[in-house]
C-alpha cells in the first residue's frame, strides 16, 4: 500500500509515474545506499539531498547521507577548486593540496567501514572526491556526482581532479557540455525541486504578505528578486546594476536575498561589496537569510512579480526553477544549467549583460499578460523536468544499468 507521502507526491506527478518509482526501487530493496557530501545545510546539493534521502527511504530503500569534516583551510582549498572549475585562473598550492588530501585521510579513517561495505556510494562534487583512493576494501560501485559548470575548466585544476575521480565507477554530470574525457560510463542528469519542501508549497496571500512586511519589504511597487548565495560567479552586483538602469524606465524595488553555506568561506566578502553597492537606495532591499528560512524564500519567490537569476557559471540554478515552479517568468544568465531551464518567450529569458537584464525586466513589467502566460508556462516546464522524483527515478535507474549491463537504462527511464 502507498505511503501517504507517496500519495502526495502522486497527486503532484501522477500515480502512473510514481507506479514507475516504485517498480525501479524494488530491483534495489536490501542494496545500501550512501550519499557523501561537504555540508548538510546551505547551497543545492544539501537542499536536494535533505529531500531525497527521506524519499528514497519512503520507497523502502536503504539510504542514509553522510557528511565529510573540514576545517578553514580544506574549505579554503575546496572554494578555489570550484572557482577554478568554473574557469577562474589561478591553481592549488602544495598547501592547499596537503590540506585537502589530510582532510579526505581524516574522514576516510572515520567512514572506512561504513563506505566499503555500501553496494552504492554518491560522491558529491570535489572536496570529498578523493575519499575513493583511499577505500582499498570496497566492495560496491562508486559514483561521483559534479554539480558544477566544469564546460570550461582551468586545466591544471581539473587534472588534478580527475586524478581524484577517474577511478569511480561512473559519473553524473547535468549537462553535456559539462562532460569530461574520463574511462568510466558518464550519465547526465539534472538536479531538481521538490514540491512538497517549505520552500516549494503552496503559500496563502496573507502568509506571503506577513513575511514581506517582516523582511521590511515594501509592496508599493513592482518586486525584482534574485534569491542566491552570495557568490560571485551569481553576479550580484551586476543584478544591482540591471536594476538601476531598468528603474529609469519602471518604478521597482530590488530584493537580494540569500546567505552563505559551511562550505565556502568567500561569501562574507561578497555580502560585503553588495552591502557597500546598495548603501543609502531604500529600494534595495539585501535580506541573509539563515540556511532554514525555505519558507521566507517561498514567500519572497510568491510575491516576487519577476525573479532573476543573473550568474555568469552556473551548474544548475535551482532558485530558476523554484521561482518558475511559482508561476514566474525568470530572467537568467545565459550560461550552464539555466540554460536547460529558461527557454527564451516561453518561460523567461536569458540574458549576457545587466543591459539585457534591464530591458527584459521592463518589458515583462509593461507586459503584463505576457508575463502571467510566461509563468504558467514555467509551471508546467517545472513540473514535466525538475522535480525531486524524476531526479530520483534517474539515479535509480543508473544503478539498476550499473549492476544490469547495457539496456537496462532505456529500460528504466
Amino acid at each position: 500500500m502507498m505511503s501517504d507521502m507517496l500519495k502526495q507526491y502522486g497527486e503532484v506527478i501522477g500515480f502512473h509515474a510514481m507506479d514507475s518509482l516504485l517498480a525501479i526501487a524494488e530491483r534495489l530493496r536490501g542494496k545500501k545506499i550512501v550519499h557523501v557530501n561537504s555540508t548538510r545545510e546551505g547551497g543545492g546539493v544539501a537542499e536536494i539531498l535533505s529531500s531525497m534521502i527521506p524519499l528514497s527511504r519512503e520507497l523502502g530503500l536503504d539510504v542514509s547521507w553522510e557528511v565529510i569534516e573540514g576545517d578553514e583551510p580544506f574549505f579554503s582549498c575546496t572554494k578555489m577548486l570550484h572557482n577554478s572549475l568554473q574557469g577562474m585562473a589561478g591553481g592549488l598550492s602544495d598547501g592547499q593540496i596537503a590540506s585537502y588530501t589530510e582532510t579526505n585521510h581524516r574522514n576516510a579513517e572515520r567512514l572506512k567501514d561504513y563506505l566499503e561495505e555500501a553496494d552504492y556510494v554518491f560522491i558529491h562534487d570535489p572536496q570529498p572526491a578523493a575519499l575513493l583512493g583511499m577505500m582499498p576494501g570496497r566492495k560496491g560501485k562508486w559514483i561521483w556526482r559534479c554539480h558544477i559548470d566544469v564546460s570550461a575548466p582551468n586545466r591544471s585544476v581539473w587534472r588534478f581532479v580527475k586524478k581524484q575521480v577517474e577511478g569511480y565507477d561512473a559519473s553524473i554530470f547535468s549537462l553535456p557540455d559539462f562532460a569530461q574525457p574520463l574511462p568510466h560510463p558518464q550519465f547526465l542528469i539534472t538536479p531538481s525541486i521538490d514540491p512538497l519542501s517549505e520552500k516549494n508549497i503552496p503559500l496563502s496571500k496573507a502568509e506571503m504578505e506577513k513575511t514581506y512586511r517582516e523582511l521590511g519589504v515594501p509592496r508599493d511597487k513592482p518586486v525584482i528578486l534574485q534569491v542566491s548565495r552570495f557568490d560571485r560567479f551569481k553576479d550580484p552586483l551586476g543584478v544591482i546594476e540591471s536594476y538601476r538602469i531598468a528603474r529609469e524606465y519602471v518604478d521597482i524595488r530590488l530584493v537580494l536575498a540569500g546567505g552563505g553555506a559551511a562550505d565556502d568561506p568567500e561569501s562574507g566578502e561578497v555580502l560585503s561589496a553588495v552591502q557597500e553597492a546598495a548603501a543609502g537606495d531604500p529600494d534595495i532591499s539585501v535580506l541573509v537569510l539563515p540556511p532554514d528560512a525555505h519558507r521566507s524564500i517561498n514567500a519572497l519567490q510568491s510575491g516576487a512579480d519577476v525573479v532573476v537569476q543573473k550568474s555568469t557559471r552556473e551548474g544548475f540554478g535551482l532558485t530558476v526553477s523554484e521561482g518558475m515552479w511559482k508561476r514566474k517568468p525568470v530572467i537568467g544568465g545565459d550560461v550552464g544549467g539555466i540554460r536547460l531551464q529558461v527557454i527564451n518567450r516561453f518561460n523567461g529569458f536569458r540574458v549576457r549583460s545587466p543591459e539585457g537584464a534591464a530591458i527584459r525586466i521592463r518589458y515583462l513589467l509593461t507586459h503584463r499578460w505576457k508575463r502571467e502566460r510566461m509563468g504558467v508556462n514555467a509551471r508546467q516546464y517545472v513540473l514535466e523536468n525538475f522535480l525531486i522524483t524524476g531526479q530520483l527515478r534517474n539515479y535509480l535507474s543508473l544503478l539498476v544499468t550499473l549492476d544490469g549491463g547495457e539496456g537496462e537504462w532505456e529500460r528504466w527511464i
